[in-house]
C-alpha cells in the first residue's frame, strides 16, 4: 500500500543522468556513493525526544539489462548513520535492493501481452527518510519485503484486461519493548482488471482486488480481561474491493487514473466487519520541459500497526512538484504528504484513536558534472494522535530535519 512519492523522483527524468559502466552490449552499471550530514530535532521520533546530528554514508549500485523485448532494472544500497552526542546509541544500518522485470510482445497496434514482475527488500530504521516510510515515521526498525506480478493482454486497440498477484511482508524489531510493540503481517493480494479505451484519451476501467492478512498477534505480554480477549483473536483478516473509474493511457502532457469503489474488510476472521467507499487516484502532469508535478491518493482498511487487537482505515494523499533550471543541472523540489488513520474496531476500550501525520520537504539538487551532485533539503513532520490511551504520549510530536550532502555517480 505504499503511497508516498518524492519530487526528487519527479525531477529525475529532467536531469542528465550519468552514462555508467557498459558491460557487454546489454548491461549498464551505475555505482554511486553519497556522504551527507543530517541534523534531527527529534531523533527518537517521540514527544520530548533529544535532538542530534548524524553523518551518513550511502554506497550503492543501479543497473539496466536490456533485451530486444524485455528489460531488467534494479539496484542495491547500504546506509550507515553515525549519530553524535547524546544520540550516539542510535547509530544504525539500513540496506535494501529492488528488481523489476518487464517483457512484452505488443506490436505497433498495441495488441499483445505484457508481463511485469517487481521485487524489493528493505531493512529500515527510524532515522530513514520521512517520506520514504509512507509519512509515518515510526520509532522502530523493521524489515519489509514485497513481490508483485502483473500480466496484461491488449486484445484490440480498445479492449484490454489483466491479472495481478503479490506478497508483502512487514516485521517490526520490537526488541525488549513489551508495552509499546508494533505489529506487522504477511499479506497476499490477487486482483483483476478490465478496460475499454473509448478514445486514445479516455479508458474506462473496472477492477476487483482481494487481500488476505496474517498478523503478528502472538507477541503481546499485557494483562487484563480485555487484553486476554485480544490475545485470543484470529491472526487472519481479509478484504474485498470492487472499483470502477476512468484513466488516460495516452496524452501529451497529462496522465491520470481515478477509481472509486467499495471495500469490505473482515478483521480477525469475523471479530469485526468494516466497509465503506474507497478510492485510488494517481496523476502526472508535465507542465513544461522544466516543470513536472505528481499527485497520489488512496484509501484502504488494514490491521492496526499500533494497537493490539485493532483494525483501522487509512486515507492518504501526497503531492510533489519539481522545477529544472540551469540547463537541467539545478532542480528545485517540493513534496507534501498527509496520512490519516481512523480506528474502526478494537477489543481494548482505551485504544480508540484517530491519528494524522503531515510531512513536507523542500530541496535543491545541483549536478556539477556527470559524476558529482550536491544536494540539500529540509523536512518537517507533525503527528497528532487523538486517543484515550496513554500510548498517544509516544506518538504525538513534531520533528524537523535538515540534510546536506554530495553524491558521486560513475
Amino acid at each position: 500500500m505504499a503511497l508516498m512519492l518524492s519530487a526528487f523522483t519527479v525531477s529525475a527524468e529532467m536531469m542528465d543522468r550519468p552514462k555508467g559502466i557498459r558491460v557487454g552490449q546489454r548491461m549498464t552499471l551505475r555505482p554511486y556513493v553519497g556522504l551527507s550530514y543530517t541534523f534531527d530535532s527529534n531523533v527518537a521520533a517521540r514527544r520530548n525526544s533529544e535532538s542530534g546530528g548524524a553523518w551518513v554514508v550511502n554506497p550503492g549500485v543501479n543497473f539496466d539489462f536490456l533485451g530486444d523485448n524485455w528489460s531488467i532494472n534494479g539496484g542495491g544500497y547500504y546506509r550507515y548513520s553515525d549519530f553524535s552526542d547524546k544520540a550516539a546509541e542510535r547509530d544504525n544500518h539500513s540496506y535494501g535492493q529492488n528488481l523489476i522485470f518487464k517483457w512484452t510482445n505488443s506490436g505497433e497496434d498495441s495488441r499483445g501481452w505484457t508481463l511485469m514482475i517487481s521485487e524489493a527488500y528493505q531493512r529500515r530504521n527510524d532515522s530513514d527518510d520521512m517520506l520514504g516510510t509512507e509519512g509515518r515515521g515510526y520509532s522502530r526498525d523493521y524489515d519489509q519485503f514485497q513481490i508483485v506480478g502483473t500480466l496484461q493482454r491488449n486484445f484490440t486497440e480498445k479492449w484490454h484486461a489483466g491479472v495481478n498477484a503479490g506478497y508483502y511482508f512487514l516485521d517490526y524489531d520490537n526488541g525488549s519493548d513489551k508495552y509499546n510493540r508494533m505489529y506487522g503481517w504477511d499479506r497476499v493480494t490477487i486482483g483483476a482488471e478490465a478496460g475499454y479505451a473509448h478514445t486514445k484519451w479516455t479508458d474506462f476501467i473496472f477492477a476487483v482486488n482481494y487481500q488476505w492478512y496474517t498478523q503478528d498477534n502472538n507477541e503481546y505480554s499485557g494483562y487484563g480481561p480485555a487484553l486476554n480477549n485480544a490475545r485470543s483473536l484470529s491472526a487472519d483478516s481479509d478484504s474485498l474491493s470492487v472499483y470502477g473509474g476512468i484513466a488516460s493511457r495516452a496524452t501529451e502532457r497529462i496522465s491520470y487514473r481515478a477509481l472509486l469503489g467499495w471495500t469490505k474488510f473482515d478483521y480477525a476472521d469475523g471479530a469485526s466487519e468494516s466497509d465503506g467507499v474507497t478510492y485510488t487516484v494517481s496523476g502526472n502532469w508535465k507542465i513544461s520541459d522544466t516543470w513536472n508535478t505528481m499527485l497520489l491518493a488512496t484509501s484502504y482498511y488494514q490491521p492496526s500497526e499500533y494497537e493490539y487487537g485493532s483494525s483501522i482505515r487509512v486515507d492518504a494523499l501526497s503531492w510533489g512538484i519539481a522545477h529544472s533550471m540551469v540547463r537541467g543541472k539545478l532542480s528545485a523540489t517540493a513534496d507534501i504528504a498527509f496520512r490519516r488513520e481512523t480506528r474502526e474496531y478494537s477489543t481494548i476500550a482505551q485504544s480508540d484513536y484517530d491519528m494524522d501525520t503531515l510531512t513536507g520537504r523542500v530541496g535543491l539538487n545541483y549536478q556539477l558534472n556527470r559524476f558529482l551532485t550536491f544536494y540539500t533539503y529540509l523536512e518537517y513532520q507533525l503527528r497528532d494522535m487523538e486517543s484515550s490511551s496513554s500510548r498517544s504520549y509516544n506518538y504525538d510530536y513534531d520533528r524537523w530535519r535538515w540534510t546536506s550532502g554530495i553524491r558521486l555517480t560513475y
